[in-house]
């Protein structure tokens, strides 16, 4: 029995591997305004437009360079989706209703990811804030990584 445990896993490592699967990514940012009073912005972000980065790659080799004759403006997208989310901060400071709202926004987008066969592989956040005298700007931003296997 030991040998055919062995033997089964021995053979279910070796076909993933020789069986990989190819995977898609997609990246979903929020950016949560960190600006006292509710002026700010606070947002879902989800590209909708698929590109292809080599389009504005320029290569450099000894030789010297292959520009290419893309400009800035060519690279942004049109089609994207904006999710309105509230702000860290009212009047009176931190607002908590504010941030279970954002949660509660961010769970059921995750879980419609995950419904739709996405796996979340990776969360990195920082935050952005000048910090200077008198300041009250900044924004909180988190990128939510996914990965799904391509169907074929």
């Amino acid at each position: 029995m030991k040998k055919f445990n062995f033997c089964l896993i021995f053979f279910l490592t070796i076909s993933s591997a020789v069986f990989g699967q190819i995977s898609e990514f997609k990246i979903v940012t929020t950016i949560e305004s960190i600006v006292p009073g509710g002026a700010g912005r606070s947002r879902i972000i989800e590209n909708g437009t698929e590109v292809d980065y080599t389009e504005f790659t320029t290569v450099r080799s000894k030789e010297g360079k292959d520009k290419t004759n893309k400009d800035r403006s060519d690279v942004k997208i049109d089609d994207l989706n904006e999710t309105t989310l509230v702000n860290f901060y009212s009047m009176v400071g931190i607002n908590f209703q504010n941030i279970a709202s954002n949660d509660a926004m961010m769970t059921s987008l995750l879980n419609k990811y995950s419904k739709d066969g996405w796996d979340l592989i990776q969360i990195t956040s920082a935050a952005e804030s000048d910090a200077g005298k008198d300041d009250g700007n900044g924004i909180f931003i988190t990128r939510y990584f996914f990965k799904r296997a391509v169907k074929e």
